[in-house]
């Protein structure tokens, strides 16, 4: 923390001081200088990054023309940057030879990753280690941010939200969800006006593995008649529980808990006014926009969250090959291997991707169980086989200019540039790439992310 000093030198009978700041009171009264009837001041304790804050004089909402202000999303807002301590530089590292060490994964000054990010260039030995207490203060800090903001907080200024007719037929609504690009929608139950359920590319998986084992139902062309809830209550057997949701008014620690304890990707966001017969659909909240939320606020002070600073390299996060070891074994896939054991090792394994390789390990592509919603062009998914069909032909249907499927980083990007990167709302996962030869290494997703940096405080 550092003391920081604002001054009001405009005038007024009171002066509060409102800004987007943690650690302290929205509002702080100022106190007038002694000598100045003109003049107001406070002291604060801020963390390092930038604030923003303006002054409720007499009433009225006021910047301070003197200090650097901006107009943003919050309105006309002042802004100040608290600058961190000053940290004494590491000395650089030498081998044996006295030369300085700076090949990095393979990468040196002439050969550089394709798309892998090189803002973490420095030798593996300069590492701090990993300190129980980093984890625990940044997960204290984190949940309580989290516990202090709402639901609404994520909820664009405009946008569209979908809700699938629970009726739709299961063909119509393998075709919305491609031609929308979604992976997960609500189900819309009108009979009894309420949002029923979720239909994600899971579900869509199983019922392509059911079409697989019983090639009459292509034939019949059953999905043309079946509607989605006939297959979400006999076709499949899913285990069936109440839906989870979320109000408006939680806080986004109750959304990140949710996700997580129920396994599930994202929860809808119902709002019932007052008096009201129907329920509204606000929002789909998901990993990805809490991890946007937070990028927004702890971008330019990740010192207050120490884990962020870590490289994801010295952090139990994430699949590795067996080569680095870690939590758990990196699964791959090469592009020849049959649509079909995709498919399963997604589903058995409780994976939502997998990297696609060569046969020297070198990254292709990712296949996501997002991607199967493809599959739905052209009705492809009722001519092919998938035991016959390779991950490669199935890819070749995916977009890839439609959105950032992943991007990549080497074990030495820090946390918070991974964090940055998932901020995307289209990127899910980040491979992590050894420099120079694009071999994989390891792979880390949103849930991979939120597992470690979250703890719930309630």
């Amino acid at each position: 923390m550092v003391h920081t000093q604002f001054v009001w030198s405009h005038g007024g009978n009171q002066v509060f001081l409102c800004g987007d700041f943690t650690g302290w009171v929205k509002y702080q009264q100022m106190v007038p200088v002694e000598g100045s009837a003109m003049t107001f001041v406070t002291i604060c304790d801020l963390p390092p990054g930038y604030h923003k804050f303006k002054f409720l004089v007499d009433g009225v909402w006021r910047v301070d023309h003197q200090q650097f202000f901006k107009e943003d999303e919050d309105g006309m807002n002042n802004i100040i940057l608290v600058k961190p301590p000053e940290i004494m530089i590491q000395p650089l590292v030498v081998d044996d030879s006295g030369l300085p060490i700076m090949d990095i994964d393979g990468l040196d000054d002439h050969h550089h990753a394709h798309n892998a990010s090189t803002s973490s260039n420095i030798p593996h030995e300069t590492f701090l280690p990993l300190r129980a207490e980093d984890i625990e203060t940044t997960r204290n800090r984190l949940s309580q941010h989290l516990s202090s903001y709402q639901v609404d907080e994520l909820i664009p200024d405009s946008g569209k939200v979908f809700a699938l007719d629970a009726n739709l037929s299961v063909e119509d609504a393998f075709l919305i969800m491609h031609a929308e690009g979604l992976a997960v929608a609500p189900l819309w139950d009108e009979a009894n006006h309420q949002i029923s359920g979720m239909l994600t590319a899971s579900d869509f998986i199983m019922i392509l593995m059911e079409l697989q084992r019983n090639h009459a139902m292509v034939v019949n062309r059953v999905l043309e008649v079946s509607s989605i809830s006939a297959w979400k209550e006999g076709k499949l057997q899913l285990q069936r529980r109440p839906l989870i949701k979320v109000d408006p008014d939680e806080t986004l620690s109750a959304v990140a808990y949710k996700i997580l304890q129920n396994h599930i990707s994202s929860v809808p966001v119902v709002y019932v006014a007052q008096g009201a017969t129907f329920p509204q659909l606000l929002h789909v909240a998901c990993l990805s926009g809490l991890l946007k939320h937070i990028n927004r606020h702890f971008e330019y002070r990740i010192g207050y969250l120490p884990l962020l600073q870590q490289p994801i390299g010295s952090l139990p996060i994430g699949s590795w090959i067996r080569d680095i070891g870690g939590a758990r074994e990196l699964l791959t896939l090469l592009s020849h291997e049959p649509l079909s054991d995709a498919l399963r090792l997604l589903l058995d394994e409780h994976i939502s991707s997998v990297p696609i390789v060569d046969s020297k390990g070198t990254l292709v592509n990712i296949f996501s169980r997002s991607d199967i919603t493809s599959l739905a062009k052209g009705n492809v998914y009722a001519r092919i086989q998938l035991d016959r069909a390779t991950v490669a032909q199935a890819l070749q249907l995916v977009d890839m200019k439609a959105h950032s499927r992943f991007e990549t980083c080497t074990r030495y990007d820090t946390l918070q540039r991974v964090i940055t990167l998932l901020s995307d709302p289209g990127v899910r996962r980040v491979v992590v790439v050894e420099g120079g030869t694009q071999r994989v290494l390891g792979l880390i997703t949103l849930r991979d992310v939120f597992s470690l940096i979250f703890i719930d405080s309630r």
